[in-house]
């Protein structure tokens, strides 16, 4: 199914979100125990100050990206008042796949019991969310959709270095779903998407497949510090011009929703915006950075909990791994 070529929709609309955490919640405090056990030294304190994380979710063994993804596209769709089989696009922002190939996106249609409707995965890390919302907008804008699932869906816990307390300490596994559809009212306004290899070091996970053995090292490494830096500075850059390319005020931004990575970093990009801190969705502090799922994750708690209203204008935006960066302002 696709849509009609006849009159391609001016815009693209967010009709329904969905979440899903799995169900152990980890503390500061289990981690700190963890660490310990191995003559690490940190504290809820020491992790708290430095991140503004608290707590985060870890998937049960077994438990693979698409079975977290699953229940999130369902509360999506529900909240859109649609079937899965209403569906004919289907994006997985995700770094942390269920395996090499299929697809998560494919498998992820097969446990929504659909077939026949494009689906592939994005793999932009922490961006890919805006990177998939992005890439579903333009396929609603020139008919090769109607209505997309778009999943930012993360097992993260899988590839931490649990003696590094650094990087351990800082993301959480969960899924966030949106459905797209084509709308003739306001919705996506405008969005950017951004890469620079050249900084591929400061934050990867430098392992791979080969010849049936694991080759390098399939673990999470990063540069705090390099990354903070660079983070800041893109996200003001890439909001304003997404500002500039819809024509609209940063005044008129009613809610920010960044990547949830580090409270420093969310708080220092909204204070650049000139935006109130109250404008600022934040579940950081008990989801911990779930790279690709926390933009989703967070935008549903805010829908669900009444904060983000109809017409409200969000900015969501988005930094990680590549480099890669973006952003996208749209109209809820």
């Amino acid at each position: 199914m696709t849509a009609s070529s006849t009159a391609l929709p001016p815009s693209s609309r967010i009709l329904g979100t969905g979440s899903y955490l799995p169900a152990r919640r980890v503390t500061n405090q289990d981690l700190a125990d963890q660490l310990a056990r191995d003559g690490i030294e940190t504290s809820d304190d020491w992790i708290v100050e430095r991140t503004g994380i608290r707590a985060r979710h870890f998937a049960a063994d077994g438990e693979t990206t698409s079975d977290l993804a699953l229940p999130a596209a369902r509360a999506a769709l529900d909240a859109a008042g649609l079937t899965a089989d209403e569906i004919d696009l289907i994006i997985v922002a995700t770094s942390t796949p269920d395996m090499v190939f299929p697809s998560t996106a494919c498998l992820l249609q097969q446990k929504l019991g659909i077939a026949g409707c494009a689906a592939f995965d994005v793999q932009a890390v922490c961006s890919g969310f805006v990177y998939a919302l992005s890439v579903a907008d333009a396929m609603i804008r020139t008919g090769a959709a109607c209505k997309a699932l778009v999943v930012g869906a993360e097992t993260f816990s899988r590839i931490l270095d649990f003696k590094d307390r650094t990087t351990c300490v800082l993301f959480g596994d969960g899924a966030g779903a949106v459905v797209l559809g084509a709308s003739d009212a306001p919705g996506l306004h405008a969005t950017e998407l951004h890469a620079d290899g050249r900084h591929a070091d400061i934050l990867c996970t430098p392992g791979t497949v080969a010849g049936g053995q694991v080759s390098g090292v399939p673990l999470l490494r990063m540069d705090g510090q390099a990354v903070f830096k660079l983070a800041v500075g893109v996200l003001e850059k890439v909001a304003r011009s997404v500002l500039d390319k819809a024509g609209v005020p940063e005044t008129d931004i009613d809610w920010l929703i960044p990547h949830q990575a580090n409270i420093r970093i969310m708080q220092g990009t909204a204070k650049k915006l000139r935006l109130s801190l109250d404008k600022l969705i934040v579940t950081v502090d008990e989801h911990g950075n779930t790279s690709a799922a926390s933009i989703p994750l967070a935008l549903d708690v805010a829908v669900r909990d009444g904060r983000i209203q109809r017409g409200h204008k969000l900015m969501l935006e988005g930094v990680g791994g590549g480099f890669t960066w973006g952003a996208a302002l749209l109209t809820y």
